[in-house]
């Protein structure tokens, strides 16, 4: 537990905040006046990629790549943030008077854990991959890298085994507790001898220490349900006694722990609630209800901060893009435990960590500003810096931003009336909208990794960027084709950074702060394994323990509660090991797959082109019109991954020859479709899970979307939308419900069907490039494309790949895009 820094001078705060917000609205909207937050809630330009309107309330001083803890210093001048990200890892120190970042101490490895001795002379951050904690001098002004405690021996190249999360003190400051998130343990770290003393098990994934005045320990599972209680043992040598779980609720996170220890805070981030344990008692006393209006999920309460009287907690809300404020009372009344939500502050995305500060909050953003147009990133080619700004990891900073602790009524309800609209909870849409042609059947394939311009760029009449193409109609014709018959969005962007939050976000219309924090470090080569698409640590959880499942499930769990039919074509599905002999067989990886799963479709696997999956979808397709109308599923979900590429990899087929694969396949697709008994009744949806891999002269999250039917309106859709709307889409032409507030309060896709259907076939074109053209099995590609991991999605490293593929598609002689001019309007437009 971070204990609370001497409390500064009171600073007045009835400018302030204003203040702040008179600069960030000047500067994105290009130096106008400020508009009222009716009129800011419709401006485009500072929307974000999942809908929600960026709105804070003060101004922000940057940070490094995705912070994820902050502790202050015994004295509270300053303040050490923890980076966590893909673009670097290290602590940054920031001097609270000036919100100047002041020193930033880069570490091979960081997650999460950070706190300051009691003394003030030593700083200790988490070591993450590396299996330490690194222990740093503090002078009073800066830190000075002192050594690092080994938790767990590992050689050179050798993945973490430890990974220290959490990190907290023995109230006398001799011992030190680590959440060791990989080992699922505590370790106790005697500091005068630097050795671990004693290792204590915990629930899956440990998360968060807390630590009483007396020395008990409580230890949060982000992949259980429980917490875990240790107290000193007999003697006082430091040592720990399990004292036993106690049932918090699903994947506790966040811990806040009264000042006399009574009352212990357990955020449960995917289920939007945070729990009330009586520590005493040893169980949950109440539950404080954090869901966005009328959904089941979205908020994602990851962070506490406890006033130092205990009447008010605050939570960050990473994905409301807010601090909720909670008053706490003595009552144990049950369900809430005597607590009322009493306001939201508006902040930049993603808030990840808190810290009280006398009369201000310190609030820390993962993603700070948002992204912009990254022009400069390389198509797949030659190596770039690690480092890059225009990677979509790379391109988000985080920020650090003081507000009013005890803001007075009036300013918090206007800042709660601002956060309800930059999450469109107030929008309210006439029922009879939701009209929709008469769709029986929806169709939805979900692709990889491509932009907008990459493939889009030299279609006429919308914003495209032709320079910036990657897959021109040569290459991919039927995807031209069918953007000018059926419609072309030029406003359309992912939820995701990449697949790893892609597939979450194009299935669950959720992303989990999970996949959110471990992310940065498992793209970045630093020792997580892929836990995303319904495996963790490379094998298949029990039903219900998967650490990066939503509360609330997936499409595949709609379709199920609503009683449709519904087929999954290579989404979430792991290989049956057996005989190959006899064909390559699947299974789903959730319950609700297992039986609706096609069980020869493959996921994803760049050695099985995509015209044999289009096979095997056409082959069901003719075998659902011989049973009639009906047959066909009214939910279809299938992943097409070939556009993805292999790069330049010495003997796998060429970008190009990928490209081409994954175009006639979709083209094969929906000629069978159009001519089936079932196109008059079905609609097709075509997205990428993410936008990784190519340059956008909009934004790195814009991408291609197809609404293919009789009833597409057609032409250029310049209005916004996202992943999210798709899904939202789906669920009312299903009348599915929703899934999370992306969709629930989303911008489902109504005004792009016409009242008339068009039934004409569609006729597949042919690429003019072989689908069996290769790549030399000796090139001057072969050393650096050696070893590109290919054997799942986004396992190479992107900026490399992307130039890889420029030069492999493009030649020579053409030489990479740099950024190019752009109007100051646009280029702030995701500011």
């Amino acid at each position: 537990m971070t204990r609370p820094p001497t409390q500064p001078r009171r600073r007045s705060w009835s400018g302030f905040a204003f203040a702040g917000v008179s600069l960030l609205s000047a500067l994105a909207l290009g130096c106008r006046p400020p508009q009222p937050a009716e009129q800011l809630s419709t401006d485009p330009s500072r929307r974000l990629p999942t809908g929600a309107l960026l709105d804070p309330a003060v101004a922000s001083s940057d940070l490094g790549s995705m912070p994820l803890g902050v502790v202050a210093s015994p004295d509270g001048r300053f303040a050490a943030v923890l980076l966590s990200g893909w673009r670097e890892q290290g602590v940054q120190v920031v001097d609270l008077a000036s919100h100047r970042v002041v020193q930033t101490l880069r570490q091979p490895a960081a997650f999460l854990g950070i706190v300051w001795s009691p003394d003030g002379s030593r700083l200790y951050a988490s070591g993450g991959d590396r299996d330490v904690v690194y222990r740093y001098d503090w002078s009073g002004d800066h830190a000075s890298l002192h050594d690092s405690i080994v938790l767990a021996s590992r050689l050179p190249k050798q993945s973490g085994r430890s990974y220290p999360a959490g990190l907290a003190l023995s109230p006398d400051g001799k011992m030190l507790y680590v959440a060791e998130n990989l080992f699922d343990s505590l370790a106790v770290v005697e500091l005068a001898s630097g050795q671990v003393t004693g290792r204590f098990g915990t629930e899956r994934y440990p998360y968060g220490v807390a630590v009483t005045a007396d020395g008990r320990v409580f230890v949060s599972a982000w992949g259980g349900h429980t917490i875990s209680e240790f107290t000193p043992a007999a003697g006082g040598d430091g040592t720990l006694v399990s004292a036993g779980r106690i049932d918090a609720g699903r994947h506790p996170s966040a811990l806040a722990v009264s000042a006399d220890g009574s009352r212990l805070y357990a955020a449960l981030a995917t289920s939007d609630r945070i729990s009330i344990i009586d520590t005493r008692a040893r169980r949950v006393i109440g539950t404080i209800e954090d869901a966005p209006p009328g959904a089941r999920e979205g908020s994602t309460p990851n962070a506490l901060a406890l006033s130092p009287d205990g009447k008010r907690l605050f939570v960050a809300e990473a994905d409301n893009n807010a601090v909720a404020l909670f008053s706490l009372t003595e009552s144990d009344a049950a369900d809430s435990g005597g607590a009322r939500l009493v306001g939201r502050i508006p902040v930049d995305w993603y808030p990840t960590a808190l810290l009280l500060h006398g009369d201000s909050l310190v609030v820390v953003a993962g993603k700070g500003h948002g992204a912009a147009p990254n022009t400069a990133q390389p198509q797949p080619g030659s190596p770039t810096p690690r480092g890059s700004h225009d990677y979509t990891l790379g391109q988000t900073s985080g920020t650090l931003a003081l507000l009013p602790a005890y803001p007075s009524t009036a300013m918090l309800d206007s800042w709660s009336r601002r956060v309800a609209t930059a999450n469109g909870w107030d929008r309210s849409v006439p029922a009879a909208a939701a009209a929709y042609p008469p769709f029986e059947h929806v169709v939805y394939i979900i692709k990889e990794n491509r932009t907008y311009d990459q493939l889009f760029g030299d279609l006429p009449g919308a914003d495209g960027d032709p320079s910036l193409v990657f897959f021109p109609r040569a290459i991919a014709p039927n995807h031209h084709a069918l953007a000018e018959r059926f419609g072309l969005f030029d406003r359309f962007f992912v939820n995701a950074e990449v697949s790893a939050d892609g597939h979450p976000w194009s299935t669950g219309a959720y992303a989990a702060d999970y996949v959110e924090k471990t992310v940065p470090s498992n793209y970045s080569s630093r020792g997580r394994s892929y836990d995303y698409e319904g495996e963790n640590r490379d094998s298949i959880p029990a039903e219900g323990e998967d650490v990066n499942e939503p509360s609330a499930g997936y499409l595949w769990d709609l379709a199920q509660r609503a009683g449709i039919s519904y087929r999954n074509y290579g989404e979430f599905v792991r290989e049956i090991p057996g005989d190959t002999l006899a064909g390559r067989h699947y299974r789903g990886l959730k319950t609700a797959l297992i039986d609706h799963t096609h069980p020869d479709f493959p996921p994803f696997d760049m050695d099985i082109p995509d015209q044999h999956r289009a096979d095997l979808w056409i082959a069901d397709l003719e075998r659902f019109a011989l049973s009639g109308d009906k047959g066909m599923p009214a939910l279809e979900i299938i992943h097409l991954p070939n556009d993805h590429t292999s790069g330049g990899t010495a003997g796998k087929p060429t970008p190009r020859a990928y490209m081409a694969d994954n175009d006639l396949a979709l083209g094969r697709m929906i000629e069978a479709l159009s001519r089936s008994p079932f196109w008059k009744s079905s609609v097709v949806f075509v997205l990428e899970d993410d936008a990784q891999n190519g340059p956008d002269h909009v934004d790195s999250h814009r991408s291609p979307l197809l609404v293919i039917s009789p009833y597409a309106r057609g032409g250029v859709l310049h209005r916004f939308a996202n992943t999210t709307d798709v899904i939202a889409t789906i669920a009312e032409i299903l009348h599915l419900g929703s899934l999370s507030q992306f969709d629930l309060h989303g911008r489902p896709l109504r005004d792009a069907f016409a009242s008339t259907p068009k039934l004409a076939p569609y006729t597949a074109l042919t690429p003019a490039v072989s689908l069996t053209e290769r790549n030399p099995r000796r090139s001057a590609w072969r050393d650096v494309d050696g070893a590109l991991d290919l054997r799942a999605a986004d396992r190479v490293e992107d900026n490399r790949f992307n130039r890889i593929l420029w030069r492999l598609v493009k030649g020579d002689s053409t030489p990479y895009p740099g950024p190019s001019r752009l109007p100051a309007a646009e280029w702030m437009r995701r500011r």
